[in-house]
């Protein structure tokens, strides 16, 4: 199966933030505009009802008056609330308004009170209000259409608040689950800044309720990978302690009877060589459990003159590499670099080594201090057969050993190289050699260790 793009906390509980506020919003809406139809038609009721009153008060002495028997129209001027009356004598309409039927809106109604009727397909709500004494009615009516017309533009200006507090709320919920959201970053971060030189526990104070389950986990798991490490690096230690002294015997021992046996002096030569890279394998082994525990906090440093150590370390090599037929040259532009002694030493002894081993005869090596883009540089090149783009990505694992070169080696010199340079916050990098050819090894000093 595919791997799914990782998906957002933050914007999942946005999600269910804003589609509950939306159909909350939506609900609150329903029940407010239920409600509002209720208090519309109760308002318009009221009209309704004060209006026949006040017509039926205003219509006296029709005969003296001489009102017309025919139903004149009156005014037809479109109005909001558009109410028609009719004035019913005698069951005729003898005056209406011009939106209202000629003929009564109700019939045979014995009491006052409220209708709801249809006339010509179109729903009325009507108001009767009768005088027995002179045998009028005042007939008030309005179309159910009306009262959803001035529902429809309330619901046209409400909707664009709506939607903008509804976006408001969006930006408001985003920002203030980003600011709740905070400690899960800020223990993020934490994890994040985790080191194989920090396994310390991630402190609990402040964490949220929610969120102590998992640093707590969290903090289980680096308590057991440090007792695991611990153990690791003890028994490393201890073991090449203890395979020291007896490699030293074995060594001893096979000087001893190649001397009394000089008719077998190739097979304990070939034996001293392989007893050599043992204790060269415990020695590495030995370095590596002794700097693994340390940290860069706690890393004893003070500046080094690196003219005398590049020259004792061209003095140390220069009869191997006589021997191989290889020219090394030292190059120093710089006076100092801030950094440890003992395992800068240890670092660049393993650089020359591995060059001297890797490159044949004719080969040449140049180790060189300089100045580059205002950062310390020390660099150990050659010009030998070189390491593929593949290969130059796993120099620095433990045991890694580049095949097809038929050399010796325990695979751990770059490894040690890695782990000087991690400790000192050295850039590391391996690239071309000499000439575009073979293998170049960069150390990048900060530049606050210029000297």
């Amino acid at each position: 199966m595919a791997n799914r793009p990782p998906w957002s906390l933050r914007r999942r509980l946005l999600a269910a933030i804003v589609a509950a506020s939306t159909v909350l919003w939506l609900a609150s809406l329903g029940i407010v505009t239920v409600i509002a139809w209720h208090e519309t038609n109760d308002v318009f009721d009221d009209a309704l009802e004060e209006s026949g009153y006040m017509i039926l008060a205003a219509t006296t002495d029709w005969e003296e008056r001489g009102l017309l028997a025919q139903a004149g129209p009156g005014s037809a001027q479109r109005r909001k609330v558009d109410m028609q009356y009719q004035v019913v004598v005698g069951g005729r309409v003898i005056q209406r308004t011009g939106g209202a039927p000629a003929q009564p809106f109700v019939n045979g109604f014995d009491d006052d009170g409220f209708a709801d009727i249809e006339v010509e397909r179109r729903s009325w709500r009507v108001f009767v209000v009768r005088d027995e004494a002179r045998n009028v009615e005042v007939q008030v009516g309005q179309k159910q259409s009306k009262r959803y017309d001035i529902l429809e533009e309330l619901l046209e200006h409400l909707w664009l608040p709506v939607v903008g507090i509804l976006a408001l709320l969006a930006l408001v919920c985003w920002l203030l689950t980003g600011r709740v959201l905070q400690p899960l970053r800020r223990t993020a971060s934490a994890i994040a800044a985790k080191t194989p030189d920090d396994l310390a526990l991630v402190s609990l104070a402040g964490q949220p309720k929610e969120l102590l389950p998992i640093v707590q986990a969290l903090n289980g798991v680096l308590g057991r990978l440090g007792a695991a490490l611990q153990a690791e690096r003890r028994f490393t230690a201890d073991a090449a302690h203890e395979l020291r002294t007896p490699l030293a015997g074995l060594h001893m021992h096979v000087q001893l009877l190649q001397r009394q046996h000089p008719d077998l002096a190739a097979p304990f030569r070939k034996l001293r060589e392989d007893i050599g890279r043992v204790t060269a394998l415990v020695d590495s082994l030995l370095a590596l459990a002794r700097m693994d525990p340390l940290s860069r906090e706690h890393l004893v440093r003070e500046p080094v003159a690196l003219a005398p150590l590049l020259e004792g370390l061209r003095a140390a090599h220069e009869q191997d590499a006589a021997q191989r037929g290889i020219t090394l040259t030292v190059r120093c532009e710089l006076d100092a670099v801030d950094a440890n002694p003992p395992m800068l030493q240890i670092a660049l002894r393993n650089l020359v080594d591995n060059a001297l081993r890797y490159c044949p005869a004719g080969s040449r090596i140049e180790v060189e201090a300089t100045l580059v883009a205002g950062r310390p540089r020390i660099a150990v090149r050659d010009d030998g057969p070189g390491v593929d783009d593949a290969s130059r990505q796993r120099l620095t694992e433990r045991f890694f050993r580049v095949l097809g070169q038929g050399q010796g080696g325990s695979g751990l010199g770059l490894s040690i190289v890695r782990r000087i340079a991690d400790l000192h916050g050295i850039g590391l990098a391996f690239g071309a050699g000499l000439d575009g050819r073979g293998l170049g090894v960069t150390l990048d000093f900060p530049s606050a260790n210029l000297s």
